[in-house]
C-alpha cells in the first residue's frame, strides 16, 4: 500500500523529455535572461515537457481564471544549498552544526523587502494577493493578467486525451527582483479541479485477511498444495510485529526516547488514536503515554472524493503503527494534507520545517518522475534543504510499480524520492524466523500464479508480475556527491553518459506477503464500523519502518541526524556487512515462494477461497544483487547499524 498523488498530475509519460534538474544536490532552478530581453529573469522549468507545438491548440482565452504560487528564493538559495551539505556531510568541518528555525529564517528566508517588491510585481500586472507565507506568495487573476506578470502566452495543450493550459515559454520575472523569485507554480493546470469544503467520509470497507498463516517465516508448510520452485513452500506469515521488526533490524535496548517522528500524508483518520492504542495493547507494544501521538491538521479538506480520502486513513494507521512498533518511546507527529495535490502536501511538509515539529519526517507517498515538473521539484527541494540545515532528515517511499513499465509504459523512478535531497526507502521480502531471528530478505518483487481447479498445479506459474519496491535510475536529477563510487556505472549512467540519481538509498521490509500487522477501525458489510487487523505492506511500510529505526540511532547519538544520505553512505564505505544487510534476490541459492489463501470478496468465506502462489525477488526488470543495487540501495539495517550511531 502507498498512496499517491498521480491521480492529481496523471497524463502520458513524457520522462524521455524532461528537463535537467540543476546539478548534483541542485541549487535550485538558477536565473538567466529571458531570451531577448535583458531586463527579465527567466523561470527555468516552468514551461512542462507536454507543453509542445504539435499538442497547441491555441492561445487560451483571456478572461479565464489563473490560480498561482510564486516562490521565494530567499536571501541566500546558494549559500542555503552550500550550507545544507556542509551540515550533513560526515567528512565536513560543519557537519552537524544545525542553524534552529529562527536562525534558518533569518540567514535564508526571504527578506521584508523581497516579499514587498514580489507582491509590488504582481499587483502591478493586476493579479490579486490571496495569501503570503515565508515561502510564497499566492495569487489569481485573468490569463492577460498572469501574462503580463510572467512574460509568456498561456496556451491550451492536448495531453492525455484532455485539454490543459500552460505556459507557450519559460515563464520569466523582472531582473530589478533580483533573484528574488524561486519558481512560478499554477501556470499549468493538468489536472484542476474546483475545491469545495468536503466532510471527511467514512473509513474504507474491511479488508481482512484467510488463513492458515504462519506465525513466523516458514512455520506452517504448505504440504497440501504443489511444489513451487521444487520444494514444498510455507503459507504468508499473519503479520509481523514490532519485537520481530526490531529484533531484524538491530533495535538492541533502543526505543526512540527523546526523538520525535513526524508523518506527513493527506487528510487524518478520525479513529487513529483509539486504534493506535488498542493496536499497542493487542500486540505486545508499549503503551502510549499521554501527548506522545499528536496531530497538525488543516482546518478544511478538499477533493475528498478525487484523492481518496477514506484510503489515506489506512495510510496515516500503518505509518502511525509502524513507527511506534518499531521505535515505542518516539513521540510522533501526525501532519495531515488537506489534499492529496502538491500544494497541500508541501504546505504539511513545510509545517513540519517552520516549526522544527520533528527530526525525522516520514512520507509514503509519492507519484511517477514523468508527472512532475522542475518547478515543483524546485518548491520541495527548497524545503529538504531548510530541514537539511536544521537537521531534520525527509523519508520517502520509492513506490510499489518496481520500474514501472507495467504502470505507465516507460522506465522510470517516483518522486519526491528522486530527489537528492531525501532518502529513498526501497523494499525488501523479509523472513523473520523462531524466536524472532533474522533469517533473509530478498529484494521485494512478486509475481502470482493461482491454483489450478483440480488443485495438482499452479496455472501458468509463475505467474504475472503484480508489484514490487520501486527503484532506478532518474532522467531528471544528476548523481549526487554520496553516490559515487558507491552506485555502479552501470546504473548511474543507465540513460545515458551523465552519471544520475538512482533510487534507493536503504531499504526495509515492504512485501504484503511477508508483511505487518496493522490495526484500524473499517467498515463492515452491514454498515458497521469497528476496529480489525490485517497484513500489508509497500514500500508505505518500509519508510516508517527506517523512520522508525533513524529514531533509534538517533537517540544513540544523542543528537539530530538530519539529512541522512551521506551518512548511511559512509556508514557503507566504513562498517559494510555489520551495518548493512547485502539483500540479493535468492539469499538461499534457489528461487523462494510463499503460498497465499485470499478471501475472494476480501472479507469472508462466502464468496468461496482463491489459493495463489506468490514468488519473491521478482521486482520486474530490477534486481537484487551483491552491492549497492536499485531494488534496494545499500541494503537493510543490520544488527550493527543503530549501534554505529552511538556516542
Amino acid at each position: 500500500m502507498r498512496s499517491n498523488r498521480a491521480t492529481v498530475r496523471a497524463g502520458v509519460s513524457m520522462a524521455a523529455t524532461l528537463p535537467l534538474l540543476a546539478g548534483a544536490l541542485a541549487l535550485g532552478i538558477p536565473a538567466a535572461h529571458a531570451a531577448g530581453d535583458p531586463g527579465r529573469d527567466t523561470l527555468a522549468g516552468t514551461k512542462p515537457a507536454w507543453a509542445t507545438s504539435t499538442a497547441d491548440k491555441g492561445a487560451t482565452n483571456n478572461g479565464s481564471r489563473v490560480s498561482a504560487r510564486v516562490y521565494l528564493a530567499g536571501r541566500d538559495a546558494a549559500g542555503l544549498s552550500a550550507y545544507a551539505k556542509a551540515v550533513s556531510d560526515p567528512e565536513s568541518a560543519s557537519y552537524g552544526k544545525y542553524l534552529d528555525a529562527g536562525q534558518a529564517q533569518a540567514r535564508f528566508g526571504a527578506t521584508r523587502a523581497q516579499v514587498a517588491a514580489v507582491t509590488g510585481w504582481l499587483k502591478s500586472a493586476g493579479l490579486e494577493v490571496t495569501g503570503t507565507t515565508r515561502h510564497y506568495i499566492s495569487v489569481t487573476g485573468d490569463v492577460a493578467d498572469a501574462e503580463k506578470a510572467f512574460g509568456t502566452q498561456l496556451h491550451n495543450y492536448a495531453k492525455g486525451g484532455k485539454t490543459y493550459r500552460a505556459p507557450a515559454g519559460t515563464a520569466s520575472a523582472p531582473a530589478g527582483l533580483d533573484g528574488a523569485v524561486l519558481t512560478v507554480t499554477g501556470l499549468d493546470n493538468a489536472p484542476h479541479k474546483a475545491s469545495h469544503h468536503d466532510e471527511l467520509p467514512p473509513p474504507d470497507a474491511v479488508f481482512h485477511n484467510s488463513g492458515p498463516f504462519s506465525s513466523y517465516y516458514g512455520s506452517k508448510t504448505a504440504s497440501s498444495l504443489p511444489k513451487a520452485y521444487g520444494q514444498k513452500i510455507p503459507y504468508a506469515v499473519k503479520g509481523y510485529t514490532g519485537k520481530q521488526l526490531r529484533a531484524a533490524y538491530g533495535a538492541g535496548k533502543a526505543d526512540g526516547k527523546g526523538v520525535t517522528v513526524a508523518i506527513t500524508d493527506a487528510y487524518a483518520s478520525p479513529t487513529i488514536a483509539e486504534d493506535a492504542a488498542e493496536y499497542a495493547k493487542r500486540n505486545g507494544d508499549a503503551r502510549y503515554r499521554t501527548g506522545q501521538l499528536s496531530q497538525v491538521l488543516p482546518g478544511v479538506y478538499t477533493k475528498t472524493e478525487e484523492c481518496g480520502a477514506a484510503g489515506w486513513y489506512g495510510e496515516e494507521t500503518l505509518d502511525v503503527e509502524a513507527v511506534h512498533a518499531v521505535a515505542p518511546r518516539a513521540d510522533i507527529v501526525y501532519v495531515g494534507a488537506s489534499s492529496c495535490y502538491d500544494n497541500d502536501l508541501l504546505d504539511s511538509l513545510n509545517k513540519v520545517v517552520d516549526g522544527h515539529l520533528a527530526d525525522i519526517v516520514s512520507n509514503s507517498w509519492g507519484d511517477i518522475e514523468a508527472n512532475e515538473t522542475p518547478d515543483i521539484a524546485a518548491a520541495y527541494d527548497q524545503v529538504f534543504k531548510l530541514g537539511a540545515i536544521e537537521g531534520i532528515g525527509f523519508y520517502f517511499s520509492s513506490g510499489d510499480n518496481g520500474d514501472e513499465v507495467a504502470n505507465t509504459g516507460t522506465k522510470q523512478v517516483d518522486t519526491p524520492a528522486n530527489s537528492a535531497w531525501v532518502t529513498a526507502v526501497g523494499g525488501t521480502s523479509l523472513a523473520v524466523g523462531k524466536h524472532n531471528t533474522y533469517q533473509w530478505e530478498t529484494g521485494w518483487g512478486t509475481e502470482r500464479a493461482v491454483l489450478s481447479d483440480d488443485g495438482r498445479s499452479w496455472t501458468d506459474f509463475p505467474g504475472a508480475y503484480t508489484s514490487g519496491a520501486g527503484g532506478g535510475t532518474s532522467r531528471t536529477v544528476t548523481q549526487p556527491y554520496y553516490q559515487r563510487g558507491v552506485v555502479p556505472n552501470s546504473l548511474a549512467r543507465a540513460n545515458g553518459t551523465a552519471p544520475m540519481r538512482t533510487v534507493p538509498d536503504i531499504a526495509a521490509i515492504a512485501d504484503p506477503n511477508t508483511g505487518f500487522l496493522v490495526g484500524q477501525t473499517q467498515t463492515f458489510p452491514d454498515g458497521t464500523q469497528r476496529y480489525d487487523e490485517y497484513r500489508i505492506g509497500g514500500t508505505s511500510l518500509a519508510a516508517p519502518v527506517i523512520a522508525g529505526i533513524q529514531a533509534l540511532a538517533q537517540q544513540e547519538r544523542g543528537r539530530a541526524i538530519g539529512f541522512a544520505n551521506p551518512a548511511i553512505y559512509d556508514r557503507y564505505d566504513r562498517h559494510g556487512s555489520k551495518a548493512y544487510h547485502d539483500v540479493t534476490d535468492r539469499p538461499t541459492g534457489r528461487d523462494l515462494a510463499v503460498a497465499r489463501v485470499d478471501f475472494a470478496n476480501a472479507y469472508d468465506a462466502a464468496d468461496g477461497l482463491v489459493t495463489s502462489v506468490r514468488s519473491l525477488g521478482k521486482d520486474s526488470s530490477l534486481k537484487a544483487v551483491r552491492g549497492y543495487d536499485d531494488v534496494t540501495g545499500v541494503g537493510s539495517p543490520a544488527a550493527g547499524y543503530v549501534k554505529s550511531y552511538r556516542r
